[in-house]
């Protein structure tokens, strides 16, 4: 019985002045330059990227909508590609998902055309959906693109015809 306790006090006193820092393989590590005499550099890992909580506001384009008023959204996005989002409208909690899309998806756009006409969503940034539904039957679906890391716009359409023009960011 002594050996493993033995064992156990020696691992322990080797580890006494280490960091165990896990590494996220989507971001290298920067490098960092040793000071004059020294005779390696030490790389530090970078810090790991964190869930965002992205704020869009919903301005009404119609009639319908402008009866709803203004409304605010919040993305929280998982880093993943995938996202819950959510929005209050007349009393009624919107639950549902935010998932970022290809440029090139099908049907892509169809929603935007409902809210502006004819005018074609930002040739760049990252595309996404969005759906939200309520408990008393009410749904949304929206189509956004991010032209910045927290900035972008977009479009909403509610199951009552209500139009909403989306805009991430303050």
């Amino acid at each position: 019985m002594k050996l493993p306790l033995a064992t156990a006090a020696g691992l322990a006193l080797t580890l006494a002045g280490c960091y165990v820092i896990p590494i996220d393989s989507r971001y290298p590590p920067p490098v960092v330059q040793a000071p004059p005499g020294a005779t390696e550099t030490i790389a530090v890992p970078a810090p790991l990227a964190q869930p965002a909580q992205l704020e869009a506001r919903l301005y009404p384009v119609n009639d319908t909508a402008g009866k709803m008023g203004v409304l605010t959204a919040l993305v929280s996005d998982n880093l993943n590609g995938h996202g819950r989002f959510s929005l209050t409208s007349g009393g009624e909690q919107l639950q549902g998902e935010a998932t970022r899309i290809a440029a090139d998806q099908p049907g892509f756009g169809n929603v935007y055309r409902q809210v502006y006409g004819d005018v074609r969503p930002p040739a760049g940034g990252r595309r996404g959906i969005a759906n939200a539904a309520g408990s008393r039957g009410t749904y949304v679906n929206c189509e956004y693109v991010l032209t910045a890391a927290t900035r972008g716009v977009g479009a909403c359409v509610f199951s009552n015809g209500a139009r909403y023009q989306l805009h991430f960011g303050g």
